[in-house]
């Protein structure tokens, strides 16, 4: 007899990025990980051969990011009901806003033994300073869904603070988790040796103030309020201008953002590397991390530039207030404020040696609580608990080892 557990989001990608330890960890205990998510986003990208080395079952449903594509989420619904039934799912771990409403709505509706539910919240979508829509929208289904769910998980105070006014399934808990744990054997300060030679891989020359960004290409990740800024660097400072901008990312606003640098003769200011699988690597050669999310339930690239002793400018959000530190371990400002930007990438580059090692050795300390080690430790207490949750008559029969892809 086989334990099964159903991880759910909506992009392939997100497994890779953001739940490999998690994979491990159950694996660990016994479980059969099946993965549902729509296997065709992104588009540009293919982890099938991630999946069967993690010996992942990868399962793809119709499900849309956006929540209003009411006819596709619906269909992924049934192909969500469909996979618990058909492997005898006795939990299911949904992610991400549109994975979390229809991971809990299978939950809900399965017949027969329903399975443990849990979710981890990234970041809600209505917060301090949200659109009203958003609580009028996404603060009522969350609280609804509450009630579906058996262990719910958040990552910042902001939102732990939202979720206990939430009544959970009976018996449910609230646990709040320092993100999906930083690998600091990978984000970890680079010798003088090794930036330097990276560097110049890079093309950078010794004078050049190298900003990096780390992040999907969207509205969210705000990367043209960076531009903006660099624009008007450009225009105050004709003369001595070196300011170097890579942004570590792809997405569906690539296109509108190589005609806006183009438009502005930018090319030789800032690099789109796209999809990065070294990014350490990139990141590690900055002299500066920009982090302008709008909108954040922790931000991991922050966590990680941090950890290589970077000093990062970034937007003021709930993700970022769990551990910035304006004018310790960088700076902060509103996420529209071109000119709090501007003030932030003048600050870093002014700083003397001193002042640069004393906030170096600030931005490893604002680390310390992020690591991978803590993060696992969390996790295995929940999904402990979680395993004391389930039924032994619930458990599947075996199946034979082997990856399922494809649609339902």
């Amino acid at each position: 007899m086989e334990k099964h557990i159903l991880i759910v989001t909506t992009t392939h990608d997100f497994l890779w990025k953001f739940e490999r330890d998690n994979v491990d960890l159950l694996q660990r205990m016994g479980y059969v990980v099946h993965y549902a998510a729509n296997l065709n986003e992104p588009a540009y990208r293919s982890d099938e051969a991630r999946f069967q080395e993690m010996g992942v079952w990868a399962h793809h449903i119709d499900i849309a990011r956006s929540p209003f594509l009411f006819a596709q989420n619906k269909r992924a619904l049934r192909q969500l009901l469909w996979l618990v039934h058909r492997f005898r799912i006795q939990a299911i771990h949904c992610h991400t806003p549109v994975g979390g409403v229809l991971g809990r709505l299978a939950g809900r509706l399965c017949e027969g033994q329903r399975p443990v539910v849990m979710y981890t919240a990234h970041g809600f979508h209505f917060y301090k300073g949200a659109p009203v829509f958003n609580w009028l929208t996404y603060y009522q289904v969350e609280r609804l869904l509450a009630r579906d769910t058996d262990v719910l998980i958040v990552i910042n105070e902001e939102d732990y603070q939202a979720a206990r006014h939430f009544r959970l399934r009976k018996g449910g808990r609230l646990y709040k988790i320092p993100g999906v744990g930083l690998d600091t054997e990978v984000f970890r300060p680079l010798s003088e040796t090794m930036r330097n030679d990276l560097r110049a891989r890079l093309g950078l020359q010794t004078k050049d103030f190298f900003l990096v960004s780390v992040g999907e290409l969207n509205e969210n990740k705000n990367q043209v309020v960076v531009l903006k800024a660099l624009e008007k660097l450009r225009q105050e400072e004709a003369d001595g201008f070196s300011y170097r901008y890579g942004i570590c990312g792809d997405g569906f606003l690539r296109k509108k953002m190589e005609r806006w640098i183009e438009e502005r003769k930018m090319q030789d200011t800032v690099t789109l590397y796209g999809f990065c699988p070294n990014v350490a690597e990139v990141l590690g050669c900055a002299d500066a991390a920009v982090f302008p999310s709008k909108r954040e339930g922790l931000g991991m690239a922050g966590l990680e530039a941090l950890a290589m002793g970077i000093p990062v400018i970034a937007a003021d959000n709930r993700g970022t207030r769990e551990y910035m530190q304006d004018g310790k371990n960088g700076f902060v400002c509103h996420s529209g404020d071109v000119d709090g930007f501007v003030r932030g990438i003048r600050a870093v580059k002014s700083l003397d040696e001193e002042r640069r090692r004393q906030m170096k050795e600030q931005c490893l300390r604002s680390v310390e609580a992020f690591g991978l080690e803590h993060a696992h430790q969390v996790m295995r207490r929940i999904y402990l608990d979680v395993d004391g949750r389930i039924e032994p008559s619930s458990y599947g029969t075996a199946y034979q080892s082997q990856h399922y892809h494809g649609g339902v």
